[in-house]
């Protein structure tokens, strides 16, 4: 495995980070939601809506010449962090990690904060591994999914 290139994202890569996006929720969420949840969220647009607003302040990794993962911050909250299944366990998303962490600590925060799910133990375990503690428990209010939101923290 090469080791990935980080950089901002643009334009050009919008088809690239829809396609890691689908591919982490059809991995991730979706097999945990209900029938009638599935539909709402596929039916919302919010995806294409979300990487329209974001996409110019992400940041993505490449690697074998493909965008491989992506992540997403603002202040000191990361909204995204999401590698192409094919691509995970490859070190990119600990690279992309490393850089929301770095230019938020460059921004003057003291910390850095994020949310996942109580079912995602792969990502509450990649978390833990990297220093952070959870932090909080609360229903998730944003997607009306009945899971349990994470909130996880790490002091820079």
């Amino acid at each position: 495995m090469t080791t990935p290139f980080i950089r901002r994202a643009t334009p050009g890569d919008t088809d690239a980070v829809l396609r890691i996006l689908r591919q982490t929720y059809e991995a991730t969420w979706k097999p945990e939601l209900t029938p009638d949840a599935v539909a709402r969220f596929e039916r919302s647009g919010h995806t294409r809506r979300y990487v329209d607003e974001r996409l110019c302040a992400m940041y993505v990794a490449e690697s074998g010449g493909e965008v491989a993962g992506l992540i997403d911050w603002d202040k000191d909250f990361i909204d995204a962090l999401h590698v192409s299944p094919d691509h995970q366990r490859h070190g990119i998303g600990s690279k992309l990690l490393q850089q929301a962490e770095a230019a938020i600590a460059a921004a003057g925060h003291a910390q850095v904060r994020l949310e996942t799910d109580t079912f995602n133990h792969a990502a509450r375990s990649f978390y833990l591994r990297h220093g952070y503690a959870e932090t909080g428990f609360y229903p998730d209010e944003e997607w009306h999914s009945g899971f349990t939101t994470v909130q996880m923290t790490k002091k820079l």
